[in-house]
């Protein structure tokens, strides 16, 4: 099955593209799991549990594990092991941002697509379609290239013109006309930048976007479900992560992150 259909198999169980980020930043968790042998695990599983009937994906940013060394890793790992035992279905991204020559990303593809058991994980196109390959030949798995962040400062490179064309435009073009081979592409565009996410859903189709910037970001859900849903409205990961792991009720937020973004589409 191509990995993209096991996460519209998700959104139509559930009726939800919403994404639930485990940014479990340890110096933020509350102490009660701080006291127990795996802390950012236990945090994670109980997050995993009070959320999952309402979202379609889960989505951990790999550094906030690193930075706990091999615990944190360990730990890491026991969440993907207990997300594939327990909800099987849901579809698991890891966020990492990798991209390096293709001897070097090699390793990556067998630490996070392999060991760590992703379904998907965000790459950099700076080097280009050949220093990527290694992720490509995966057929199996989903490669989710940034093309438009959410971040502040993102406009510095990515609005760059190049023959009239922003540098955006340029990375979603390469993606849907060169990269896209194998139909296991996503881009990472972010939720803050509703005319751009219209202008990349004209150029790649159907095509599914990771989409951060909900929630502590600041991006604005109905602006963001009406420019990016694609022809089956679907098409979107929209993920929120401090705003609904660090809640006092993370089950009523993602529940409300759902409704809202189905009201718009």
């Amino acid at each position: 099955m191509p990995v993209i259909d096991k996460y519209n198999a998700r959104v139509d169980k559930v009726n939800s593209l919403a994404c639930v980020g485990l940014d479990s930043d340890f110096a933020k968790i509350p102490e009660k799991f701080k006291k127990q042998e795996n802390p950012q695990f236990e945090f994670n599983k109980w997050i995993i549990d009070q959320t999952h009937e309402y979202i379609a994906a889960f989505k951990a940013n790999i550094a906030f594990y690193d930075a706990r060394g091999d615990q944190g890793l360990k730990e890491l790992k026991m969440t993907q092991d207990y997300l594939v035992e327990k909800y099987p279905d849901i579809f698991r991204v890891c966020d990492s941002k990798r991209g390096d020559i293709g001897n070097t990303n090699n390793g990556y593809v067998k630490e996070i697509l392999d060991w760590l058991n992703f379904d998907a994980m965000t790459l950099h196109p700076y080097m280009g379609k050949e220093s990527l390959q290694p992720f490509f030949d995966r057929k199996d798995k989903g490669l989710v290239v940034l093309c438009r962040t959410s971040n502040p400062g993102a406009g510095e490179l990515q609005d760059l013109l190049t023959d009239g064309k922003p540098l955006w435009q340029i990375v979603a073009e390469k993606v849907r006309d060169e990269w896209n081979e194998n139909d296991n592409c996503l881009l990472v565009i972010g939720a803050t930048v509703p005319e751009e996410t219209k202008k990349i859903r004209e150029i790649v189709g159907d095509m599914t976007f990771l989409m951060p910037g909900v929630g502590a970001q600041g991006g604005d859900v109905e602006a963001a479900v009406r420019a990016g849903v694609n022809s089956e409205k679907k098409g979107l990961i929209i993920n929120s992560s401090r705003g609904i792991i660090f809640a006092e009720n993370p089950a009523e937020e993602a529940r409300k992150l759902r409704d809202e973004i189905n009201k718009y589409r």
